[in-house]
């Protein structure tokens, strides 16, 4: 599990300013803290840590000496900066279910020959304790062909005793459609004519 450093934020300073800086603002909130604890963290770790972990990743935050475990619940990236600017986490209870969301991650869709493939979701609701967050789930596609479709049902996580689906268990997450490239008669027609 990866950690990250992060500094309690004096809220005089405004968030504009500690992102021209180099930090990145964020906060810490759950059930056992009171209210939210303001943070500012190093743009780079930032940058480092999402190399790796995505919404919904558990990560141990330090916190001027203290340790959290904790789960990214938000990231706000700005796309015309192209950078993040507040990222927002959860303390965690060992023994207790927290929302949380997995990413849908495709392998070998360069093998679907057969028709073309659609991802539907790309993320996964669900609640869990903390031992059994799932930060992604991973679909093989390789042998899907066009008519083909599998839903949150037909995925691992669904069949995990520890996780309680809040996604639809019948909503589909990939599918692989037929490929209609024809043109009709009377356009070939037209063209060989001209």
């Amino acid at each position: 599990m990866n950690t990250l450093k992060a500094e309690k934020r004096n809220m005089n300073v405004k968030a504009r300013r500690l992102r021209r800086e180099g930090f990145v603002t964020g906060n810490l909130f759950g059930r056992e803290l009171q209210g939210s604890i303001p943070l500012k963290i190093a743009k780079r770790d930032v940058e480092q840590l999402l190399k790796t972990e995505r919404k919904g990743g558990q990560v141990m935050l330090e916190i001027d000496g203290q340790t959290y475990d904790a789960l990214i619940k938000e990231i706000d990236y700005n796309a015309m900066a192209r950078c993040v600017e507040e990222i927002d986490f959860q303390a965690l209870i060992s023994n207790e279910k927290v929302h949380s969301v997995a990413e849908v991650v495709l392998l070998n869709h360069e093998n679907v020959i057969e028709g073309v493939l659609q991802e539907i979701l790309k993320e996964i609701s669900y609640k869990a304790v903390p031992a059994a967050l799932v930060e992604k789930v991973i679909v093989d596609v390789g042998n899907m062909r066009a008519g083909d479709s599998l839903r949150v049902k037909d995925l691992e996580i669904s069949q995990n005793k520890d996780i309680e689906l809040m996604t639809d268990p019948e909503a589909v997450v990939v599918s692989v459609s037929a490929v209609h490239n024809s043109l009709p008669d009377d356009t070939e027609e037209e063209e060989t004519q001209e």
